[in-house]
């Protein structure tokens, strides 16, 4: 049964005994919804109703999760006119009756991990839903009609076999959350652009290899996630986001950071690890807002000098690469607090350094080093060395 119900004007209990007395006196049709398993959930998740002079209650949450139901319960369309909140996490339910859609108050739809296939046309009646969670299911498309559920700001589909989205998926103009991770897409709508509220977009493990033009209008987006891809280069258009503060674009198969990503002025989080990348370019300094710069796992043989503008840097890892030297302008990073230059070709580290007085972890492992800078050697009683 359900373990959450929350109702308006709650009175305030000194006890649990007050709160199991008053309950009692409900008529027994009231107490259905309101069973526990525990007095701890009764305690902790229940907040009881004012019953007197016959004021009516008002539930407007429900949590059926983890109950092991196959269906969504008959109880819960007694309060169509006031639910807002229904969770059915971790459950077997395979469908979704058509009379959960005359639940018009329903802002908030949680079930992730269940057995749906589709999602109903019928969604499109709850005008005020906005917020969906249907990950870790099977369900493979969206609806078209979707369009008409224009309150939505949050979708988390992740984990679904979701191969392509309908045109009117881009028709969601309060959308400024969506994760489609760990799905089947090799393409978004050429319109996606139309989202232009969104700020966080996680598209990780799908099979994109490039985005439509239309996502440069996309200009709060303030996280993107395209982590395990298929890209080769960086999506045009991407360096004119200029709200971008994250991007992670690991474990794709690109060759080249182009001074474009120079032009990302707030980006503070890049991640291009475990790609194929043998050159960066110059221009990288102009993420001069950046605090974590992630180059592992590539065929680096050099870093540009001009790396060491980036003064904001506090961690900077390029292990995994076949590095030869560094830059001296490494020296200039000032705040850097982890640097990680393992698993490269590096004989000599350069004495500068030494100058990192803030650094804290330094991993030079699985080099050709016979000996520190001496400057460096100064600083270990700071430093955790590797």
């Amino acid at each position: 049964m359900a373990t959450l119900t929350r109702f308006k004007d709650p009175p305030q209990f000194q006890g649990i005994q007050e709160m199991l007395s008053l309950l009692k006196k409900r008529p027994e049709e009231e107490l259905q919804c309101l069973e526990m398993t525990t007095k701890r959930k009764i305690i902790g998740r229940l907040v009881p109703c004012r019953c007197f002079r016959g004021e009516e209650e008002i539930i407007s949450v429900l949590d059926y999760s983890h109950c092991s139901l196959q269906q969504v319960p008959k109880e819960v369309f007694n309060f169509e006119r006031t639910l807002e909140e229904l969770y059915l996490d971790a459950n077997q339910i395979e469908d979704l009756p058509k009379q959960l859609f005359s639940c018009q108050a329903l802002r908030k739809l949680s079930m992730p991990d269940n057995d749906l296939s589709s999602l109903p046309t019928t969604i499109a009646s709850l005008v005020n839903l906005k917020e969906l969670d249907i990950s870790k299911n099977g369900i493979q498309e969206f609806p078209e009609n979707i369009k008409c559920c224009k309150c939505l700001t949050i979708i988390e589909a992740s984990v679904n076999p979701i191969s392509k989205l309908p045109d009117g998926f881009t028709q969601l103009p309060n959308l400024n959350q969506l994760y489609l991770n760990d799905a089947f897409l090799e393409y978004l709508p050429a319109n996606f652009g139309r989202l232009s509220k969104l700020r966080i977009l996680e598209l990780r493990e799908n099979h994109l290899k490039t985005l439509p033009k239309s996502m440069s209008k996309l200009t709060q987006l303030e996280r993107l996630d395209l982590g395990n891809n298929e890209f080769t280069d960086l999506p045009e258009g991407l360096e004119q986001i200029q709200n971008l503060k994250e991007l992670w674009m690991d474990n794709n198969s690109l060759q080249v950071l182009p001074g474009s990503t120079g032009k990302l002025k707030q980006l503070i989080y890049l991640d291009m690890s475990k790609n194929r990348i043998e050159t960066i370019d110059m221009e990288i300094s102009g993420c001069e807002a950046i605090e974590d710069l992630l180059l592992s796992s590539n065929l680096l043989q050099h870093l540009p000098d001009s790396i060491g503008l980036l003064k904001k840097m506090t961690t900077l890892k390029v292990d995994d690469n076949q590095l030869i030297v560094l830059p001296n302008a490494i020296g200039n990073l000032s705040l850097l607090e982890e640097f990680d230059c393992s698993c490269n070709e590096l004989e000599t580290l350069p004495p500068t350094i030494g100058y990192l007085h803030n650094l804290r972890t330094l991993a030079v492992d699985e080099n050709f080093l016979t000996e520190l800078p001496r400057e460096l050697l100064e600083m270990l009683n700071n430093i955790k060395a590797k």
